[in-house]
């Protein structure tokens, strides 16, 4: 797969804090990636230098095969965590004023604010002030305003605050859709179930460090423990449990069942196989649930993290 975006060994430091070092990113063409790490990692400031808010002290940013260049702020939409609206503007002439700059046309412009105000219930906004829009309702418009010039790489830097669930569904479907039609997105969130929904990729950074980064399926797999959560029917718990004592590592599990199940996790030895498992436990018992513990992306960040604390 071609790549968009391709950061290599980038370093930034003020003064005598290292906010990033020797950080390389690469992110292929019409994917969703997420960039994650606990606050004061380093993300703001990798995305401000693909901004080029600020520039790094060593390394470089490629863009579509080439060097990052001033004009390449054309070719992105970022949504910043801390929101930059004119409170006292209204909606219409501000987000005009804003497409103008990314070097629409004043009609390029009309015609795209018309269909985002419209796709997204906003046809009566034009005339408001910011001041006046809830907190979901500005950020809707800032939505509008980073997406409205067709960019070839979308910035989204918590992009679901200030939403209440319905509306938060709306714009996830929206994203989506964007990169299904070309964009490509980079993702920056401290909710780890977006990063599950969204993300065909992710990187985490801690303490200035790359921590881990790839498919996000690939990093679940290379995290799996060969865990399995069971539910099974038995006349007697106590001999299962002695018996399974002796050929497994066995732990509690607390998924939820509509039976009166003995609920366990079983972790097998890296030879052993699911197959065998099972088999096994039919041997012994009605078999109710039986399902592979999977690593949710939290419990990868949080183990990740913990580790290079």
């Amino acid at each position: 797969m071609d790549n968009l975006l391709v950061a290599e060994n980038i370093s930034k430091q003020f003064g005598d804090f290292t906010a990033l070092n020797n950080v390389s990113i690469t992110i292929p063409k019409g994917s969703i990636f997420g960039l994650l790490g606990p606050n004061g990692a380093g993300k703001t400031t990798f995305i401000r230098i693909i901004n080029q808010i600020t520039m790094p002290d060593s390394g470089r940013v490629i863009l579509d095969g080439s060097p990052l260049h001033p004009d390449d702020v054309r070719k992105i939409g970022y949504l910043p965590e801390e929101r930059g609206l004119y409170k006292s503007m209204k909606v219409g002439e501000q987000a005009l004023y804003l497409a103008r700059l990314k070097g629409l046309s004043k009609a390029e412009a009309k015609e795209q604010l018309n269909y985002w105000f419209n796709k997204l219930g906003m046809t009566g906004w034009w005339d408001k002030k910011i001041q006046e829009l809830s907190k979901g309702m500005a950020q809707k418009v800032q939505f509008v305003i980073t997406v409205l010039h067709r960019p070839k790489l979308l910035i989204f830097d918590e992009p679901f605050s200030g939403f209440d669930p319905v509306n938060a569904d709306i714009i996830k479907n929206e994203i989506l859709q964007l990169r299904d039609e070309g964009a490509t997105i980079l993702f920056s969130t401290h909710r780890m179930e977006s990063v599950e929904e969204l993300c065909d990729y992710m990187a985490l950074i801690h303490e200035s460090n790359k921590l881990l980064d790839g498919k996000v399926d690939d990093i679940k797999r290379n995290y799996k423990s060969n865990t399995f959560e069971v539910g099974l029917t038995v006349v007697d718990e106590n001999l299962l449990m002695n018996e399974l004592n002796g050929k497994f590592k066995i732990g509690k599990a607390n998924f939820k069942s509509i039976t009166d199940d003995l609920k366990i996790s079983i972790q097998l030895k890296p030879e052993e196989s699911a197959n065998d498992l099972l088999q096994y436990l039919i041997s012994k018992a009605q078999v109710n649930h039986f399902v592979e513990v999977i690593p949710s992306v939290n419990d990868i960040f949080i183990k990740t993290v913990t580790k290079n604390a």
